[in-house]
């Protein structure tokens, strides 16, 4: 036997201290009573209350509630197969990780954020692919196509600028993408691209990079993250100390969201772009956007499960309860012995 919830059977612990209180309220009541009369006339003054009956009920009441938290643990034995088919896309994160990801007009930062809002994007996913390519100044494909999606939270954890060469290559992320997708041999109906990034590109090749998915079938929707006015680039020292980026003049570096790029990718792809603000970072819609999206059989499989037999337990718990409320304190009326006053 095991349990699919077993931190429910910490509550087993609280047992005794219900016996000990029961114990008290009986202790208590007699002590109230002993006021208006004596030990030795209580018995003859209540004859009808029975001792034997009232633990018998707290017994009852105890192991009701003992079998109904071991129903609550879910407790299962034996084993059925299930049929199970998954239906999904291929969805392929492109996560810009270049140092202007790291301004702070997006709260902690934009590259922060990202992976923040991605990793709840992920726990709303099911039966979905996904893949992880990190970009800055080109482009490296971190997790491959997977329902592990355990291993992208994983991976997106660690996601820091400085692993890739500087820069902004959107082009570079788009082709990584476009490579996987060829490998994978998927419909292209089925394969989808969520670009990530601030767009600022260095080298304007990223539409014609669209361009060659849109001809293959794929859609990119794009995400722009920060503010559209210029905010410096913060460097942290390793003393804690914050300075900000500067070019080889010595003046600081502004970063700001250039949307045009990002809204031509989305544009020609058929897909579309989404504004990241301050506020709202917009991945949400770009889901239901994607489970709009007509999904592929991924798998059909085999899988064999354990049953459920909470339902004996909880049975058993109600037959106890019951029998506690029908079983009366009260015994048989003792026959009075006749005295002077009879």
């Amino acid at each position: 036997m095991r349990f699919a919830e077993p931190n429910f059977l910490w509550a087993l612990f609280t047992l005794p201290l219900f016996l000990l209180l029961f114990i008290y309220a009986y202790h208590r009541r007699k002590k109230l009573a002993s006021r208006f009369a004596s030990i030795s006339m209580l018995p003859k003054i209540a004859t009808s209350l029975s001792p034997w009956r009232r633990a018998i009920k707290t017994s009852l009441l105890l192991l009701g509630l003992a079998f109904l938290i071991l129903a609550l643990a879910r407790p299962q034995w034996g084993r059925q197969m299930e049929h199970i088919e998954r239906k999904g896309l291929d969805v392929l994160l492109l996560q810009d990780i270049s140092l202007s990801m790291l301004a702070e007009d997006v709260k902690p930062n934009r590259l922060v954020r990202s992976r923040h809002e991605i990793s709840a994007f992920l726990d709303t996913l099911s039966g979905d692919r996904v893949g992880l390519v990190a970009f800055s100044g080109e482009a490296q494909t971190l997790v491959p196509l997977t329902l592990d999606y355990g291993t992208v939270q994983l991976i997106l954890r660690d996601l820091e600028p400085g692993w890739l060469l500087p820069g902004t290559d959107l082009a570079a992320a788009i082709d990584k993408g476009l490579q996987m997708f060829r490998r994978s041999k998927v419909p292209s109906k089925y394969a989808v691209m969520v670009l990530m990034s601030d767009g600022e590109e260095q080298d304007a090749k990223a539409v014609e990079k669209a361009k060659e998915a849109a001809e293959a079938g794929i859609r990119i929707y794009t995400v722009g993250i920060g503010s559209k006015e210029g905010v410096p680039i913060p460097e942290p020292s390793k003393n804690g100390d914050v300075s900000y980026h500067k070019d080889r003049f010595g003046n600081i570096v502004t970063t700001h969201l250039e949307e045009k790029t990002l809204q031509d990718i989305a544009g020609i792809t058929g897909a579309r772009y989404f504004y990241a603000s301050p506020g709202e970072f917009q991945l949400q819609k770009v889901l239901s956007e994607i489970q709009s999206l007509e999904k592929r059989d991924t798998s059909s499989d085999q899988v064999e499960n354990y049953k459920d037999r909470y339902q004996i337990f909880l049975a058993i718990a109600a037959l106890l309860f019951l029998a506690e409320a029908l079983l009366s304190e009260r015994g048989k009326k003792r026959k009075q012995v006749a005295g002077r006053f009879s």
